[in-house]
């Protein structure tokens, strides 16, 4: 998923419902320049019977995207009538009454759908935003590190040593007897926070009280285990240290190099993550599904609830999230793991990557979504996780105790929220 942003303003002359030409001017806004990309090389030349006036304008970056998106919906002057969300504050709008209603787009299409990204777009029974795309979670390994400590490099063997919880903590303690305290199992315990939120039983917030699932807690025993023992690599998620344990790169704090067995990725993290950043180490990697199926990011579109063209809008946002032809095209040029899953079906086989060693990540990526579920996302969640990972890491570091960190987090999640 791309995070280059920008401001995309379209207007497109579509075909109405009917079949009949009607001017229907569209303003689309969007945070990434997938969207600018899909319009003008897709679904333009599709619909060849308008005139276009096309702008493309860099603007301002993306965590201030949303704001501006606020400003326009709230006063509903110089709102776009279609918009791409990101995964951060999605929820956000899909629970804010600004959203054109969805549902019936959902219903002609659902049979093909992956229904986790509809259920991000869904709140209290309707659909107000639908994606073109999946970006479930795997964990990415070194397949000479595979070999060297586990006696192979095989995915489906490999996943045996790491398919619950339980034993990704033993195979942790196993890779650092085995390397002599080489090889840590991951590099940030931050790593794992996607394998903790995506196995609670209750959403952060319900009934306005904060929930703090025992799963959470936890994590915060694992972390620090893991800490302690030095079977992970001690450095922040996202960090130039943190990406240079792809490319053999990260020491620890006596000098050593230390080996970095696994990486938590998303879709999107092969090609930003793991190609950007080790493309010295390519063909060393596999991926198998690891202990908790999950998903990291992502992106979907919406329409303004106020729009002068809400069918216009319609035929736009279901043409690029459920068109058969549209998304299987897209998949083959960009190699998206789409929504659609006619489509992944009918491509998934034919995949094959030589960065892991000629493995079939598409097919691996399918089979993951399909035990992905978000029926426990809210539009607080970035925010509530954010001053979680904060409080986990003064536990782990022992600049708090545990049931410190945990009131801290609670009282600061209460006081912002203005929970009960």
């Amino acid at each position: 998923m791309k995070k280059t942003l920008v401001f995309v303003w379209i207007t497109l002359i579509l075909l109405s419902i009917s079949g009949c030409q009607k001017n229907n001017e569209l303003a689309v806004w969007s945070f990434t320049d997938e969207l600018d990309e899909m319009i003008k090389k897709y679904y333009i030349p599709a619909h060849p019977s308008g005139k276009v006036k096309y702008n493309f304008i860099l603007t301002s970056p993306t965590d201030q995207f949303d704001s501006s998106l606020d400003s326009v919906l709230q006063s509903g002057i110089g709102a776009p009538d279609v918009f791409g969300l990101e995964s951060a504050f999605v929820r956000k709008y899909v629970e804010s009454g600004y959203l054109l209603d969805l549902t019936d787009i959902y219903d002609r299409n659902k049979d093909k759908l992956l229904y986790y990204p509809v259920e991000v777009g869904t709140y209290k029974g309707k659909v107000y935003a639908l994606s073109w795309q999946a970006s479930p979670g795997a964990m990415f390994y070194r397949r000479s590190f595979a070999k060297k400590y586990l006696g192979t490099d095989d995915p489906d063997v490999v996943q045996t040593y790491f398919d619950n919880l339980q034993k990704f903590i033993d195979t942790a303690r196993l890779l650092k007897e085995r390397s002599n305290g080489a090889c840590v199992v991951i590099s940030s315990i931050g790593d794992l926070q996607y394998l903790f939120y995506n196995t609670r039983k209750d959403p952060w917030i319900v009934n306005n009280r904060l929930v703090i699932d025992p799963v959470l807690e936890r994590y915060f025993e694992v972390a620090k285990t893991l800490h302690d023992n030095g079977w992970e690599g001690r450095v922040s998620q996202w960090s130039e240290a943190w990406t240079a344990g792809m490319r053999d790169g990260l020491i620890d704090e006596n000098g050593n190099p230390v080996e970095v067995f696994s990486y938590f990725l998303p879709t999107w993290g092969l090609s930003y993550a793991l190609k950007n950043n080790a493309s010295g180490t390519s063909g060393d990697w596999a991926m198998c599904p690891g202990p908790v199926p999950f998903r990291l990011g992502g992106s979907w579109v919406g329409a303004w609830k106020d729009t002068k063209n809400p069918e216009a809008a319609k035929q736009l946002i279901e043409w690029l999230t459920t068109d058969d032809g549209f998304l299987e095209n897209w998949a083959k040029d960009r190699g998206d793991l789409v929504s659609n899953m006619a489509v992944i079906n009918r491509i998934k086989d034919g995949f094959s990557d030589p960065f892991l060693d000629g493995q079939n990540y598409y097919a691996v990526f399918a089979g993951i979504a399909l035990n992905v579920s978000d029926r426990l996302v809210q539009g607080t969640d970035s925010i509530i996780q954010a001053l979680f990972q904060k409080e986990l890491a003064s536990y782990v570091k022992d600049e708090k105790t545990r049931a410190q960190a945990l009131d801290d987090f609670s009282r600061q999640i209460k006081d912002r929220l203005d929970l009960n």
